[in-house]
C-alpha cells in the first residue's frame, strides 16, 4: 500500500465511522422500514455506478455495510476504508471470504497514492465530520473517475433539526448531531479539486423518523412517491446521494 504525503496543515483524527459501523447504529435500519431504506439507498447507488462496469471502489467510513453486500453482487472491486479496526466487524463475513478488502486508517490522510481508486463511495460520514473539507480534499485525490457520496439537505426539513433534536432524540434513541449541507457549498469543494457536479438523487421528502413510527413501508412508499412525483423530493428532499465527476 503506497503512504500519502500528508499535507502541512493542522488538523485531528476524527473516527465517527465506528459509531455507524456498531451493531446499535444499525438498528435505525432494521425491520421492513429499514430494509425499503436501504433498497432506496442502494438502487440508486447502483444507477449511478452502472457506467462503471467492474470498477475499483474504496467505500470510506463504509463498516456499516449498507452497500457493501450489493456492490459486490455487481461485480465491482471494493475496499472498505474504516478509521479503527473494530469497524470491520459487520462485513466481517464479506472481507473474510475474500469478497472485498478492508483497512483502516487516517480518514482524513488517506494512506494511498493520488488516483488509487476508480470510484470513491461514501454514506453516513460527511455530516459527522468537522473537517469535511479535508475529506472532500482526500476523495478526490484517490478518485480517477467519479466521487459518490450522501448529505442532509439544508433545504428541507432538517432545517428545523436543531430545534427538534431533543424530541428526535427521545423517538428514536441512537440519533446524532449532524451538519446540514446545501448543494452549493458541496459543489464549491469539489470544484477546488476539479471535480464538477453529475447527478443527483433525494431520497425522501418526509422525514425519516416518521417513516420508523409508522412502520409501513408500503404506505411511506405510497406517500414517498405522491410527493417525488409532485416535485417536491427532488427541490426538499433529504438525504441526498450526489456525484461528481472530473470530466
Amino acid at each position: 500500500m503506497t503512504e500519502a504525503a500528508i499535507p502541512n496543515q493542522e488538523y485531528y483524527l476524527e473516527t465517527p465511522d465506528i459509531e455507524t459501523s456498531s451493531d446499535d447504529y444499525a438498528t435505525r435500519f432494521s425491520g421492513k422500514v429499514g430494509d425499503w431504506f436501504l433498497k432506496v439507498q442502494r438502487d440508486a447507488t447502483l444507477k449511478m455506478l452502472k457506467p462503471y462496469a467492474g470498477a475499483s471502489i474504496i467505500d470510506i467510513g463504509g463498516g456499516h455495510g449498507q452497500a457493501t453486500g450489493a456492490i459486490i453482487k455487481a461485480g465491482y472491486d471494493l475496499t472498505v476504508f474504516g478509521s479503527d479496526p473494530v469497524c470491520k466487524a459487520r462485513i466481517s463475513k464479506f472481507v473474510d471470504s475474500g469478497e472485498c478488502k478492508f483497512e483502516a486508517g487516517d480518514l482524513l490522510s488517506l494512506p494511498y497514492a493520488d488516483n488509487s481508486f476508480d470510484i470513491v463511495l461514501s454514506y453516513r460520514l460527511l455530516p459527522h465530520i468537522d473537517q469535511w473539507h479535508r475529506l472532500i480534499e482526500e476523495m478526490t485525490r484517490v478518485a480517477r473517475k467519479a466521487v459518490i457520496l450522501d448529505y442532509p439537505e439544508k433545504r428541507s426539513v432538517n432545517v428545523i433539526a436543531p430545534k427538534l433534536f431533543k424530541f428526535k432524540k427521545q423517538m428514536e434513541g441512537n440519533t446524532r448531531p449532524f451538519t446540514l449541507f446545501s448543494r452549493a457549498e458541496v459543489t464549491e469543494q469539489f470544484n477546488k479539486h476539479g471535480y464538477h457536479f453529475k447527478d443527483a438523487y433525494a431520497e425522501f421528502f418526509l422525514p425519516m423518523v416518521l417513516h420508523r413510527k409508522l412502520k409501513q413501508p408500503i404506505i411511506s412508499s405510497a406517500m414517498e412517491n405522491v410527493c417525488r412525483m409532485l416535485g417536491l423530493t427532488s427541490l426538499f428532499g433529504s438525504p441526498v446521494i450526489v456525484k461528481y465527476t472530473q470530466h
